[in-house]
């Protein structure tokens, strides 16, 4: 369904000669087609394909990071309208206080007492979560709680 979505908006942005979305759907789609190719698959699921465009997004953020740093801002304001074209196509994300209720009830399913049990807890969580929120922040908050329980 995902797939169909990021075609569909290619093909429409391509008729509208809109350079940027067509050129940044066009490296995600080959990104997929690559990864449906590693894996021996004729196309990708949705949560394969969010993985695709996260990956995609990392990279805009370091592009980001290191135009800046070099002083090529004309090229960082690039990279970010990538970046806000390729966030159209991930899910809603969590706020924190989803995330930490998560948690607690990871907690008590899982019976994680101290950041000994942090291993288990992240399993549980990244099940639970699938993309929804960012991995660091998550871990963040899990060895908040884990370092003080309540």
């Amino acid at each position: 369904m995902l797939e169909e979505k990021i075609l569909n908006d290619y093909k429409e942005a391509m008729k509208a000669r809109d350079t940027l979305k067509s050129s940044t759907l066009s490296f995600l789609r080959a990104d997929m087609l690559n990864q449906a190719t590693s894996k021996k698959k004729d196309k990708l699921d949705d949560p394969e394909i969010i993985v695709v465009i996260k990956k995609q997004i990392k990279q805009r953020q370091d592009s980001i990071e290191q135009f800046t740093k070099g002083n090529r801002l004309e090229m960082a304001e690039k990279e970010k309208k990538e970046l806000e074209i390729l966030k159209i196509y991930l899910p809603a994300e969590l706020s924190a206080e989803e995330i930490k209720t998560m948690i607690e009830e990871a907690v008590v399913l899982t019976g994680a007492s101290d950041i000994k049990d942090m291993g288990k807890l992240m399993k549980e969580l990244t099940l639970r979560i699938a993309g929804r929120a960012d991995g660091k922040l998550v871990s963040d908050l899990v060895k908040q709680r884990l370092g003080n329980p309540s």
